[in-house]
């Protein structure tokens, strides 16, 4: 076989494709037999052109495997032996590589069986040796051997480090150095021990030196290892990189830097940046590293390209991402620079810097949000002035900067729409030919995002807006056809009712759209789909019922279509008509469901990227003899990529399921089977988008079949098997819930099982859920104290918890079922309330963000309301806090501080008293003038009603009463009406010597004069709270008896008022009032 094999070799080697095909057909017939390894053992020792020494090397690689437990112990010896020798001695790098890479395949499974004893010995003993060659294979097989027998070097792994730290500092080879990083690369990828990682860090300075080496030489893409190296320790939970950030920052802001780089090479250094910036975040701060990053990325947000806009390696995406990043992590310290940096740029001459001024700030809007809401004036005026630059990239960016406003910046945002909606529509003009669609395009996408929220705000501008969509929905190319569909929708939103006098038209042209079946006007049917949804809500079941038929048959259709956008768009169609139809959506279930099932049931469309070969291989085209079936090699799995379609279709279609459960009630029973099945295996889906919405639907199937018992117990045949279904449903939604907060490692996620919980609890109450009571409770404590495994994922291991930013997305959810339990389990709360207080008053610290102070706040006033007289014993550890937190800047603190202050007078018995004077005191000042929020307002009034209607005899009445009234009737928090109204209405009442309500109030004079004195101010408030339509029938009662009492005892004295009164006033007045 020897000569045959080796004169095949040759012929495989040939340019002659047909002599090349019969070589490889020859090779791979001969490969079958166990002795082609001697014969590639042989021509590997003695072949006299390195090609065919490679060859014979990267084939013997491949037959090995299957081969190795046939040959004779006499023959796996010889194979030893001869790739040994052929790494000491072959003289050709490339054969001695392609050795080394079958060392590591007989390694496998040699050393474990200890067929190979000595050959860690051999290698520490080459890589100790004066010859580059050998030293740089010993390296090689070192990184090559972590795949296949890494275990076996945990009891050297120490001298492993001491040798690898040598020869990355080897001062005669550079060829010995890029080897040395390489294998840090693999022992660092294969390592999982923290303890022995953690020494790893020693390695950096030389890593740094080796790579700048290599990057002045051109040699890039061994440099690049560096960056994998950099990208292991950053996302290691053990604190690794120590002061060591400095020079990593360093070294990245260098070669991001230089734009002579590839831009691979560019994007992996950025990429460490956003690594850091997400994992090490404290670190960039402690070193003082965020401003001088800002520096080198902000001006590269305006480094031109000639590449393709898409390109997911331009240096101005991934600064952006980078801006992105530390803005969510590092808000204080990055919004300051940032704009700095736009304020100096906007006034640029080059137009790439004025497009980069305004594109940081939209980049940061989400990370520095509250910061940002601080400062709108001065950042409107720079988006706004950018929305009028005569270069269209520029007006580009500041519509994009206005989309991340509109999205990020709510509610402050659209209280500037009077300035901002006039300059959006403006851009709407730009009439040049080349710049039209692009800067349009832009334009209706930040008019979407910002008409999205303004409800009747909108109205004024509902003309203009309307005429322009329209126009442009008639007259434009595709792409801008479904950016003015998304602003129509969003429009019809926000104006509701009002859209009517343009839902036909609109809805006449959706429908039109909703039958295309071209490929290319697919996505534009989607968005239809989606608009005639929303259209749908605006006008009502009324209106939109008759004629919604061809509607949904078109929808139906578009399943037909190989787009899975559409099945998306049309999924949420499905949802909107569903809710507007309530009970009359039953008639289409057997139609859309099944479709819905279908999409939850698509293949993930996941791929899967193998690497199969080493580069070996495909030298000089000796990769066509990979495909022989006998080879057995493991493959590497490089990434996994899946199709996002499929995703959004999947989420679309888990919560249509949800919401057809809870608005088509009893019709949907037939379903509910298989619609549980799907919710319990998306709630573990692997993407987090299906997760959220298989925990969203699971509350809502839950609350359907508690609505629906009897159709449930028909379905199941008895009454019992109905029960126990019912039950066997609770215990899998509950479970699920509780395992999503401490396992599930996406904040989102946690945070909607969280509130699925608590609206469990506040409307089924403690029978619901008290079997899970325990473990509900011990998820609680680990989210409060910050243990569950979603705020484990991006820890920083040297983060200060006391300047973290106010986690809004989790915390305020998790902060949600305190007062849940509270309401659920009234007083026998207590004994849980204990175990919570201390994790939860932990974000009262002063160090904390003011929002978390008004998430502890607002939980302590609901808890209190809920719990009733045990919050009495937390009095003296809460009230400081509260006090403190009536003077805060924020009106939203003041206001939830001004609630729970009043919840603990109201509840918190005597131990209160002692505080009145200071309660009093601090709330004073939220009655006057200088208090611009009109529910702060509200919620002072009722902390002193509550405060008068529990200790009246220690609240010095003549001197509050006239503070009190001043600020009424309520503005804006009616929520306040029934404790504010119901204590003045009792006052009123307690005036008469007969009603001994308030026996103080009766038996001292004074307070009659205060009460006389006053009823003229009474009879107005009165009157306006008689005709306001948002007031409730319960507190129009009261107010109509404590009217009529005022008559009865002091009608003459305001007969005078009553004759100022409206007519409306009077009638409202004489509607409530009792009849003798």
């Amino acid at each position: 076989m020897a000569q045959s094999l080796e004169l095949l070799l040759i012929q495989f080697l040939m340019p002659d494709n047909d002599a090349r095909r019969q070589a490889e057909d020859q090779i791979k017939r001969l490969a079958k037999d166990p002795q082609v390894v001697p014969a590639l053992v042989h021509h590997l020792r003695t072949a006299k052109t390195p090609n065919v020494r490679q060859l014979a090397a990267v084939l013997l690689r491949k037959k090995i495997t299957g081969h190795w437990a046939k040959l004779s112990p006499e023959l796996r010896q010889l194979v030893k032996q001869s790739l040994i020798e052929s790494i000491t001695v072959e003289h050709s790098p490339p054969v001695r590589r392609a050795s080394a890479n079958v060392v590591s395949i007989v390694a496998k499974y040699a050393v474990p069986a200890g067929e190979w004893s000595d050959l860690l010995p051999f290698l520490f003993q080459c890589s100790q040796s004066a010859q580059e060659e050998h030293r740089e294979v010993a390296l090689i097989l070192f990184s090559s051997l972590t795949e296949t027998i890494g275990n076996s070097f945990r009891p050297y792994f120490a001298d492993l480090q001491a040798l690898l730290l040598k020869c990355l500092q080897d001062e005669t080879s550079n060829c010995v150095r890029v080897a040395a990083l390489k294998a840090v690369g693999s022992f660092l990828e294969f390592t999982h021990d923290e303890v022995e990682v953690i020494k790893f860090r020693e390695f950096i300075p030389s890593i740094l030196n080796v790579s700048r080496q290599c990057l002045d030489s051109g040699e890039e893409d061994v440099a690049m290892i560096a960056f994998e190296i950099f990208d292991e320790l950053i996302e290691s939970p053990a604190p690794l990189l120590g002061d060591s950030v400095r020079a990593i920052v360093q070294f990245s802001l260098e070669v991001c830097s230089r734009s002579n780089f590839e831009p691979n090479t560019r994007h992996q250094a950025i990429q460490i940046i956003s690594w850091l910036a997400r994992y090490k975040s404290s670190s960039l701060k402690k070193y003082r590293l965020v401003v001088p990053i800002l520096q080198i990325m902000c001006p590269l947000l305006a480094e031109s390209t000639d590449r393709d806009d898409d390109d997911d390696l331009s240096p101005d995406r991934d600064a952006a991402e980078v801006i992105d990043t530390m803005a969510i992590n590092l808000s204080k310290q990055v919004f300051p620079p940032v704009l700095e940096f736009s304020s100096l740029s906007s006034q640029n001459a080059n137009p790439k810097f004025r497009e980069a001024s305004v594109t940081a700030l939209g980049v940061i809007s989400e990370g520095c949000l509250e910061l940002m809401k601080g400062k709108l004036e001065p950042v409107l005026h720079i988006v706004l002035g950018a929305l009028r630059d005569p270069e269209q990239m520029v007006r580009g960016a500041a519509s994009f900067a206005l989309t991340q406003f509109a999205e990020h910046l709510q509610p402050d945002i659209v209280s500037h729409h009077e300035i901002v909606l006039p300059c959006i529509l403006n851009a709407l003009e730009d009439a040049s030919d080349d710049v039209k669609v692009d800067a349009y395009e832009k334009s209706y996408y930040a008019l979407a995002a910002f008409c999205e929220n303004m409800d009747e705000a909108i109205l004024p501008f509902l003309d203009p807006l309307m005429g322009k969509l329209l126009a442009a929905l008639q007259n434009s190319p595709r792409n801008l056809q479904e950016t003015c569909m998304s602003a129509i929708g969003s429009v019809a939103s926000a104006a509701e009712q009002a859209f009517l006098p343009y839902a036909e038209r609109v809805l006449e042209l959706m429908k039109i759209f909703m039958v295309l079946t071209n490929d290319e006007d697919l996505r534009s049917r989607a968005r239809a789909t989606e608009l005639a949804g929303i259209v749908a809500m605006s006008v009502g079941r009324a209106r939109m019922e008759p004629i919604l038929p061809p509607f949904i048959e078109a929808a139906i259709s578009g399943f037909s279509l190989d787009f899975s956008e559409l099945r998306e768009y049309t999924h949420g169609f499905f949802s909107n008509v569903a809710e507007l139809l309530e009970d009359g959506f039953s008639q289409y279930l057997p139609h859309v469901v099944p479709l819905a099932f279908s999409s939850c049931n698509l293949d993930d469309g996941s791929a899967v990227d193998v690497e199969e070969s080493d580069e070996d291989d495909n030298v000089n085209g000796f990769g066509g003899v990979s495909s022989d079936d006998e080879a057995h090699d493991e493959p590497r799995v490089r990434n996994i990529s899946v199709r996002t379609g499929v995703l959004d279709e999947k989420a679309a279609a888990t919560q249509a399921l949800g919401l057809f459960a809870l608005h088509a009630k009893s019709s949907y029973s037939p379903y509910i089977e298989e619609t549980l099945k799907i919710l319990v295996r998306h709630s573990t889906y692997f993407h987090e988008d299906v997760r959220l919405q298989a925990i969203t639907s699971l509350k809502y199937l839950f609350f359907f079949i508690t609505d629906i018992l009897e159709a449930v117990q028909a379905v199941f045949q008895s009454h019992n098997e109905g029960i126990i279904k019912i039950k066997e449903v609770f215990d899998t939604v509950l479970n699920i819930y509780i395992k999503t907060m401490t396992e599930d490692d996406d904040k989102e996620v946690v945070a909607q099982a969280c509130m699925s919980v608590a609206d469990i609890m506040k409307d089924f109450g403690f029978m619901a859920v008290e079997p899970y009571i325990p473990r509900l409770v011990e998820a609680t404590l680990a989210l409060l104290r910050e243990e569950s495994t979603c705020q484990q994922i991006e820890s920083d291991s040297e983060a200060d918890e006391d300047d973290a930013d106010h986690d809004d997305v989790l915390m305020d959810a998790v902060s949600d079922l305190l007062p849940a339990f509270a309401k659920a389990l009234g007083a026998q709360f207590a004994p849980i309330f204990s175990q919570l207080f201390e994790p939860l008053m932990k974000f009262s610290k002063q160090s904390r963000p003011p929002q978390d102070r008004t998430m502890v706040v607002a939980t302590l006033a609901e808890v209190a309301q809920h719990m009733g007289a045990p919050i009495a014993g937390y009095v003296d550890a809460v009230m400081h806090l509260v006090l403190k937190e009536l003077g805060s800047p924020d009106a939203t603190n003041r206001r939830n501080a001004a609630f729970c202050v009043g919840e603990l007078c109201k509840n918190g018995g005597s131990s209160v008293v002692k505080y009145n004077a200071d309660i009093l005191s601090r709330l004073h000042p939220l009655f006057g003038e200088s208090e611009p929020d009109n529910a702060v307002k509200d919620n002072a009034a009722g902390a002193v009603a509550r405060m008068i209607m529990s200790h009246p005899e220690n609240i010095p009445l003549h001197q509050v009463i006239p503070i009190l009234l001043q600020v009424l009737p309520l503005k804006e928090d009616h929520e306040e009406s029934t404790a504010v109204y119901g204590c003045i209405c009792n006052l009123v009442l307690s005036s008469n010597s007969h009603v001994n309500f308030l026996q103080f109030w009766a038996t001292d004079p004074f307070n009659l004069i205060v009460i006389l004195s006053f009823a003229p101010q009474l009879v107005s408030i009165f009157a306006q709270v008689a005709v306001s339509p948002v007031e409730s029938d319960e507190v129009k009662v009261h107010i109509g008896r404590a009217f009529s009492h005022l008559i009865s005892v002091y009608g003459h004295q305001i007969q005078p008022v009553l004759g100022n009164l409206s007519p409306a006033q009077a009638n409202a007045l004489a509607a409530i009032a009792p009849k003798s």
